[in-house]
Order: C-alpha cells, then sequence, then structure tokens
C-alpha cells in the first residue's frame, strides 16, 4: 500500500508536470518552439505504459500507475490538440 501512495503521488506530479506547458502555449498561442517529434513519441509510449496499466488493472493491482499514466495520456493528448490548433498554415 505504501508504494502504491508513493506512485500515485509521483504520477500525479509527474502529470501535472504538463499543465504549465498547455498554459503557455494557450496563452501564447503559439506552438513554434515546440519539437512536435517529441509529443508524438511521448503519446506512443505513454500509450503502451497504458496497455500495460490496464492489463495490471484487469489483475486487480496498478490501479494507481493507471489513474496517474491515463492523466499523462489526456494530457499530452490535449497537447498535440492544441499544437493541431495553433500550428502555422
Amino acid at each position: 500500500m505504501f508504494f502504491a501512495v508513493l506512485q500515485l503521488i509521483g504520477g500525479v506530479i509527474l502529470s501535472f508536470g504538463w499543465i504549465p506547458q498547455i498554459v503557455q502555449i494557450v496563452k501564447t498561442k503559439s506552438v513554434k518552439d515546440l519539437n512536435k517529434k517529441t509529443f508524438w513519441l511521448l503519446l506512443a509510449g505513454i500509450s503502451l505504459m497504458e496497455v500495460y496499466a490496464v492489463s495490471l488493472a484487469v489483475d486487480g493491482v496498478g490501479y494507481a500507475f493507471l489513474i496517474t499514466n491515463s492523466m499523462s495520456l489526456i494530457l499530452i493528448l490535449i497537447i498535440i490538440g492544441l499544437m493541431f490548433k495553433y500550428k502555422k498554415s
């Protein structure tokens, strides 16, 4: 239980680390300084980890990992969505 709580706290902190980037994009309406490949690779990696997290949750363990990984996946998808919204034609 102790390690699950640590994972949950650490995962929330890591997930919330994307929020300043999202705020920056929305404020400036610019994504020109972001490396698009980085976010596509992050999306691929987090998506694969999400499959693993779901498999753990189905087995009755790893709910903290599923929650925090899902948060990261949603936030990365928001950033990629903003990249499409604010990209230059």
